[in-house]
């Protein structure tokens, strides 16, 4: 650690024990940032960054370095809080909406069949945009074209439910996201983004989830950021979240300025996260701490 950065510490650490940055959806919450886990940020700023990916056959999910009453509750659908917004999903389904009153089960039946496999596959091009879309943005196009409704807002709850009720027919196939001509420039973007210095603390995503992922940071454990589980449970937010929700967190956490729900930018990285899931089981809706 350079002297410079050394000599910074203390005032660091003062400052940013009592600092609150709002992150997550539609409802706002406070994150306080303990002085631990800025010790430990700084100390990754000061490391190596290393080009390197992850091997695949060291690829492990999130569900891996979790305690054993984690796994417990995600494992058992009767437990999983997750599966209350499964449930809501599959009532949305099947409900008519929007001025053309059609429901998603109108057009692709069910859901067990018609949507098994493709939440492995999220992102996807969109020709129509000319860029890929992740699961939720794929809903709301079908909102607007097809039902003729109004697109619902990130994360909110009707969104999330119908996002993991989608994802939850795949669970258990490996992702497979399609990278050719038309995906690659995405998903070098996605890669630059997750190897980019960025934020007060100048940390890159890699510096944790490639370089640290065996640690320990503020007492949780340090994963290879697999998104396997989205939308998951996570207990400190009490609720359902998005992967966006997830990469929000970890940019404030950064200290850097996060993007809106549905950049460009977050789909990007999305499918570049994905990308390096590929041959990992899916595994919706996850719980997390």
């Amino acid at each position: 650690m350079s002297v410079a950065l050394l000599s910074c510490v203390p005032s660091a650490l003062s400052a940013f024990t009592s600092i609150e940055a709002r992150v997550g959806g539609t409802s706002p919450r406070n994150w306080r940032f303990p002085a631990n886990l800025i010790a430990t940020a700084l100390y990754f700023a000061t490391l190596p960054t290393f080009a390197d990916e992850i091997p695949l056959a060291d690829r492990k999910s999130g569900y891996e370095f979790m305690g054993r009453e984690t796994r417990a509750m995600q494992d058992d659908d009767t437990a999983n809080p997750g599966m209350l917004s499964v449930l809501d999903g599959e009532a949305l389904w099947n409900r008519k909406v929007g001025a053309a009153n059609k429901s998603c089960a109108d057009c692709h039946h069910d859901a067990g069949a018609s949507m098994k496999g493709v939440a492995t596959r999220y992102p996807a091009f969109s020709p129509a945009l000319g860029r890929p879309i992740d699961i939720e943005q794929r809903i709301n196009v079908c909102r607007t074209e097809q039902q003729k409704a109004s697109p619902l807002p990130f994360e909110s709850k009707d969104l999330l439910a119908l996002t993991a009720y989608v994802a939850r027919q795949s669970r258990g196939l490996p992702i497979e996201v399609a990278i050719n001509e038309r995906t690659r420039p995405f998903l070098e973007a996605g890669r630059e983004t997750f190897y980019r210095r960025q934020g007060q603390l100048d940390l890159a995503c890699a510096q944790c989830h490639n370089d640290n992922w065996s640690g320990r940071i503020g007492g949780s454990p340090i994963t290879q950021a697999h998104p396997t589980g989205y939308p998951m449970y996570r207990l400190e937010w009490q609720s359902l979240g998005s992967l966006q929700r997830r990469m929000r967190n970890c940019i404030v956490g950064m200290r850097a300025e996060p993007y809106a729900f549905g950049a460009p930018e977050y789909v990007a990285l999305e499918l570049y996260l994905m990308w390096r899931a590929r041959g990992l089981k899916l595994e919706s809706p996850a719980v997390r701490p």
